[in-house]
């Protein structure tokens, strides 16, 4: 996988503690597509029973129909909490967000790319 390193430009913090994580094949109730100001199309709310819905991208969902759909992937909804000035390893980019990790903590998560810019190799 091609990664890039990234500085911090905005502090973020996750507003979602316990995140959807789910395994390839799972079935997943879709509800509303985010419709916000940002620009982070194609993510739809899912709900799983025995956990708190989440924000997933269209790429892992295969719809069965308007309300249902099989996840494509593995997939975790966490988000990395970051501080302005931090130095991030972006992975995967998907509708706006950035998966990323933080060398000196060893967490990873999702970041808005919005949040961050290319600190070059």
């Amino acid at each position: 996988m091609n990664t890039r390193n990234y500085l911090a430009t905005q502090a973020h913090t996750s507003e979602y503690p316990e995140p959807i994580t789910f395994s390839q094949g799972t079935i997943l109730a879709v509800g509303e597509k985010y419709a916000g100001p940002e620009g982070w199309d194609d993510w739809y709310f899912c709900e799983l029973a025995g956990q708190d819905g989440g924000w997933v991208p269209v790429q892992v969902l295969a719809f069965i129909d308007n309300q249902t759909a099989r996840a494509l992937e593995d997939y975790t909804a966490r988000e990395l909490n970051v501080r302005v000035g931090e130095a991030l390893i972006g992975g995967r980019t998907l509708n706006g967000w950035v998966w990323c990790e933080n060398p000196r903590t060893a967490e990873s998560g999702w970041v808005p790319l919005s949040h961050l810019r290319d600190a070059g190799q």
